[in-house]
């Protein structure tokens, strides 16, 4: 009897007892990356006005504020030696990196580096000038 009267009153007090609220919502997901990608003449390096109103833009979104990372990638049609390749696609990243820095992207905010002719938006065989390989994306990210 004295047990029943112990688990009745157990059973009251927890009848009694606040219910604790249900655990927040999780955050929103991030908003995808963005990219954006300036194209270049054929072995040239330099950012035309074109591709200076492109990166006006890609340094507004950063400064816009949320953007954690921006990845600078230079790329290469496949018309010239691979090991040239390379080194085009870092000054074409380089000089981005400039404009953007030029912008108010901070150099330190940036991860700047070349693929070559990796990678190619049309992939093409050896020797072929594409003028949409010849490429930087800016992939600002959240």
């Amino acid at each position: 009897m004295k047990r029943a009267l112990a688990l009745c009153s157990l059973l009251i007090m927890a009848a009694c007892a606040p219910v604790p609220p249900p655990p927040p919502p999780p955050p929103p997901p991030p908003p995808p990356a963005q990219t954006f990608t300036v194209y270049f003449a054929w072995n040239r390096s330099w950012v035309d006005p074109t591709g200076k109103q492109i990166l006006l833009a890609a340094a507004n979104t950063y400064k816009a504020g949320g953007v954690v990372t921006v990845q600078v990638t230079g790329y290469t049609d496949r018309s010239g030696s691979a090991r040239y390749n390379m080194r085009l696609s870092v000054r074409r990243a380089h000089a981005v990196a400039r404009v953007l820095a030029q912008d108010g992207v901070p150099w330190n905010a940036m991860t700047i580096g070349g693929r070559g002719e990796e990678d190619n938006a049309v992939p093409t065989p050896d020797g072929v000038r594409e003028p949409r390989n010849r490429r930087v994306t800016v992939v600002e990210g959240y």
